[in-house]
Parts: structure tokens; sequence; C-alpha cells
């Protein structure tokens, strides 16, 4: 194909014309939930900005914990926008936890999964001073649900929730995003959470129903690749690719009824 031959297909902010006004709306939640628990923001990882954490702790430090990796295409957005993301995890009992990162150009793809690596690592080792140390629940919306996928295998991680993720990067080298990215054939074959071995974990996989079909195509594709017994896939038949998230922040919603539900086990 020729080149940015598949970058409309990708185009998730021109599909949805309001996608600006849920971001912003997002960020507005965030800065009301981050100014209502303070403690616990900004914990570094790792040297500079980007590499820190915001830690959200419940009541009991063994409780489990809601950790949720940003989107943005591995080149936008922030932990700090994506707070309210946590909001009925955190009504519910639980801790939750939302990672930084060094975003493109400034990082690679390969530096970017290693960042998330290390601060995983972090939260295995330092997270009981900030209150959390029981079992993880990753998710991850977007590019955050591919890098959710890619770190599943980390020790911490007892379940993995992708939403509306990207599991497959040999398609994004034919849109615009790449000429930020610049993906090589080995990041390609070594960052794919669709060309590596399944982890055998329990997975939760959802995309909405209105998503362009390439995005639905990814999480069917690696829903049948896993094909594991205890694993979930989730088509929010009326949702696109940003009211999806409607359904995490919501107590009432699809994906955190079925993340509470698949982890917490029948009431």
């Amino acid at each position: 194909m020729s080149d940015y031959a598949l970058h409309s297909a990708y185009d998730n902010s021109a599909a949805v014309p309001e996608a600006a006004a849920f971001v912003a709306r997002w960020a507005e939640n965030s800065r009301a939930l981050r100014a209502q628990r303070p403690t616990g923001l900004d914990i570094s990882y790792g040297l500079g900005e980007r590499r820190r954490w915001d830690i959200f702790p419940a009541a009991s430090p063994g409780a489990p914990c809601f950790v949720f990796i940003h989107g943005g295409y591995w080149q936008k957005n922030s932990r700090e926008g994506f707070a309210c993301m946590a909001k009925a995890f955190l009504a519910r009992g639980w801790s939750a936890a939302l990672p930084g990162y060094v975003l493109a150009p400034d990082a690679s793809l390969t530096e970017i999964a290693a960042d998330l690596r290390e601060a995983l690592n972090f939260l295995q080792t330092q997270g009981g001073r900030w209150g959390v140390a029981g079992p993880v629940v990753l998710s991850g919306w977007s590019a955050g649900g591919h890098l959710a996928a890619l770190l599943a295998d980390h020790p911490l991680v007892a379940l993995c929730a992708p939403i509306s993720g990207l599991f497959d990067l040999a398609p994004i080298r034919q849109t615009r995003y790449d000429d930020v990215l610049k993906l090589t054939n080995a990041e390609v074959a070594a960052l794919s959470p669709q060309r590596r071995d399944p982890v055998p974990k329990p997975h939760l996989i959802f995309v909405g129903g209105g998503e362009l079909p390439e995005l639905r195509r990814q999480s069917l594709d690696f829903n049948q690749r896993r094909n594991g017994p205890q694993d979930g896939f989730y088509d929010l038949a009326a949702r696109h690719h940003f009211d999806v998230l409607d359904d995490l922040m919501s107590a009432e919603g699809t994906i955190f009824r079925e993340i509470v539900r698949n982890f917490e086990g029948p009431a």
C-alpha cells in the first residue's frame, strides 16, 4: 500500500467530531478528583516529569488496585487528564494508580514500554509505602490498551483489561502516526501483543460497536489469538472510541461491572 494508506482507518479523532470535548471533560473531572485526593500524586519512578505515578490508596493496603494507562497514539495526553477513570473503583473501595510515560518522539516505543515496565516494578516494590499492596488489574485505552496487553506478563498483574486497544503495530506504519513513532521491523515483531505468545492470565477485551472497523478488527483478532478459557470479549454496541470510556467511569457501566465481576467473583 502507499504511504498513509491506512491513516483514515486509524484516525479516531476524525471519526468522532466531538472527540476534543470528551478529552476536555475528562481533564476537568480529573482535576477535581486530584484536588480531592492530593496525597500520592506525582510520585517519581524514574527521571523526568513524565516518569511519575498518581496513586490513590484505598482504606486497606491489600485492596485490589486498578491501574490505568492513558492513550493518545503514544505521543499525546498525560496521566493527569485521565484520573477520572478511577472514580468508580475508588468508590468501591479499590486503590487506583495511573502511570505517566515519556511520549514519542522524545522516546521510542521500545523506550515507552520499558518506562511502563519500570513503573510496574516500582509499584511492586514500593507501592506499599503509598498504601497499595494488593493485586493489580491492568487496563488502558487505545494506545494505552496496547501497552496494557504488552505488559500483562508482569508478575504484578492479575488481570488485563484493554479497552479499544491496538494489538498489531504493522498497520500503524502506514499512517501518519509513524512519522513520529518511526517503528522498526524489530519493534513491530517484539511490541505487538498479537505477534507474541499469549500471556496465560485472564483478559477482558472491550471495544465499541461504533468504532472504526480497523479498531474492531484488532480487538477481534487479539481475542481470537488468545482464545483463553478465562477470557472475555465485550462488544459494546452503542459506543464509539471515546464514549466507550463512559462504561468504565460509571458504576453501572459494562466495563466497570465486568472487571469487578471477573475479579471479585459473583456477588
